[in-house]
């Protein structure tokens, strides 16, 4: 009799133990290819975060949330032309296409990071949680760079936010 219910309970944890790994299998199918986070001069308390996520489920996933240790607010911002003036917003959240890609660039979607902790100097690294729909979390690392900023990229930057 209790060899059965052992059996049971066994029979039990296995089912449990596949489930989870089946639906830790969407996070480990999202990949990061590149990024970095902007460096800026140790007087700017915000910086950006830029990345590439590649989405190998059959699904979309939702990017819905970033931490960060080095920053006390991380939000989704998006750039939209309205009347020929560039505003950010802040989202909900960014989806990527089931086997595709989502980019976070200077000029669209992008990860705000409000009130450093510490000046971030360049090639110091940062530790971003991402934050998924569905619960997952996906710990990334990202070199800090001064990347070249075009001519776009400067009328872009975040003037409202002072």
């Amino acid at each position: 009799m209790e060899f059965k219910t052992l059996k049971a309970i066994f029979k039990h944890l296995f089912n449990f133990l596949v489930l989870s790994s089946i639906s830790f299998a969407a996070t480990a199918n999202v990949m990061l290819v590149d990024g970095y986070v902007r460096a800026m001069p140790a007087s700017v308390p915000n910086t950006a975060a830029y990345f590439t996520l590649e989405n190998h489920n059959n699904s979309d996933v939702k990017l819905v949330g970033v931490k960060t240790s080095a920053a006390k607010v991380a939000q989704l911002h998006t750039i939209l032309k309205e009347d020929g003036m560039i505003k950010m917003r802040q989202v909900e959240g960014f989806t990527i296409p089931s086997h595709g890609a989502l980019t976070l660039q200077p000029t669209g979607d992008h990860v705000m990071l409000l009130s450093l902790i510490a000046p971030l100097a360049v090639n110091d690294n940062v530790a971003l949680e991402l934050i998924f729909e569905d619960g997952q979390q996906l710990m990334i690392e990202l070199p800090v760079l001064k990347q070249a900023a075009t001519q776009h990229d400067e009328t872009a930057e975040h003037h409202h936010h002072h």
